[in-house]
């Protein structure tokens, strides 16, 4: 890979990986984090990595970085009451979005990341397997539960009410 092409890289697919962590995490400033340590491993790597494979490169390192950071906040102990926005549908109109949102943060969290490199990302099923070390049968399968399970969720009347 040349200098030409890392930028490149940085134009068409930053935006996207972004987009995908930052729906993983639902913190934007861990999600650029995330993006630009991925970044920058590729910087690091450009002898290394193919131009045609930086796409699926770049979301493979930003989806395992996502999943050590996971694991690093998980491990630590805040000192301070954190609040979470918690989002209640009791009255009124509540935008398809927003419960679309709620029902992708109740799935664990390999559906959900099948589910949006999926459906949100464009990527086929052998692409997600990389990305994700599964097979192309599991990742069927996750997509399969997750897509009925969010039919169900967006299908309830009080949720959507």
């Amino acid at each position: 890979m040349e200098l030409k092409d890392y930028n490149a890289c940085v134009k068409l697919y930053a935006d996207n990986v972004y987009r995908f962590i930052v729906k993983q995490l639902r913190d934007k400033d861990a999600a650029r984090d995330v993006v630009q340590d991925s970044f920058e491993k590729l910087w690091r790597s450009i002898d290394v990595v193919p131009a045609e494979k930086a796409k699926t490169w770049l979301f493979t390192t930003a989806y395992r970085g996502m999943i050590d950071y996971t694991r690093k906040q998980s491990r630590q102990t805040r000192m301070e009451p954190q609040h979470e926005d918690l989002h209640t549908h009791t009255s009124g109109y509540s935008d398809l979005k927003e419960v679309l949102n709620e029902g992708l943060s109740q799935l664990p969290e390999i559906q959900k990341t099948v589910i949006l490199l999926r459906d949100y990302e464009g990527y086929d099923y052998e692409e997600i397997g990389n990305i994700t070390g599964l097979s192309e049968s599991q990742v069927k399968v996750y997509i399969f539960r997750a897509r009925t399970f969010l039919k169900n969720y967006i299908g309830r009347m009080e949720v959507v009410i």
